[in-house]
């Protein structure tokens, strides 16, 4: 029997390290929180998409009684992208929430399903989609995906 060891890189800065860019993204998904409906968890999450074109798209997320009819923020945001800018690779995406009216201190990951959609926007834009998750206390840069999905399921895996 082999072992597998799976590294993975995040880069942990604070908000005054980000560049304008990655500020304006972030500012961008923590305005994007209060456009969330999720009455029923009190959980806001907001999402902004910078596409290659220099467009950002933002999305929330937006719940239902019945769970599973709801949508994160992060596949509303990438959804609604590739929808409206169909050629335009998203180069960025940041993440952020707040609950108990404040933004949460630790930082906002994707969850399985949007790690799987996003992985799909970087096959589908054919590069790296860089993500910067937002937290009071760190903020988190990850440079692909494939950093927190290294055993990803994509379209070489149909075969």
């Amino acid at each position: 029997m082999k072992e597998l060891n799976i590294n993975t890189k995040i880069k942990v800065c604070q908000y005054d390290e980000l560049t304008q860019e990655q500020k304006l993204l972030v500012d961008q998904a923590k305005e994007a929180t209060f456009r969330s409906y999720a009455p029923y968890s009190n959980f806001f999450v907001g999402a902004a998409a910078l596409l290659e074109n220099g467009e950002v798209v933002t999305g929330s997320n937006q719940e239902n009684a019945a769970y599973p009819s709801g949508l994160c923020a992060e596949r509303v945001t990438l959804f609604y992208a590739n929808s409206k800018y169909p050629d335009q690779p998203v180069t960025a995406l940041a993440i952020a929430a707040r609950t108990n009216g404040d933004f949460i201190n630790e930082c906002a990951a994707p969850c399985g399903a949007c790690r799987q959609v996003i992985l799909e926007t970087e096959y589908r834009g054919k590069q790296p989609l860089q993500l910067i998750l937002f937290g009071k206390g760190q903020i988190y840069i990850i440079d692909s995906i494939k950093e927190l999905l290294p055993l990803y399921f994509d379209k070489d895996s149909l075969g």
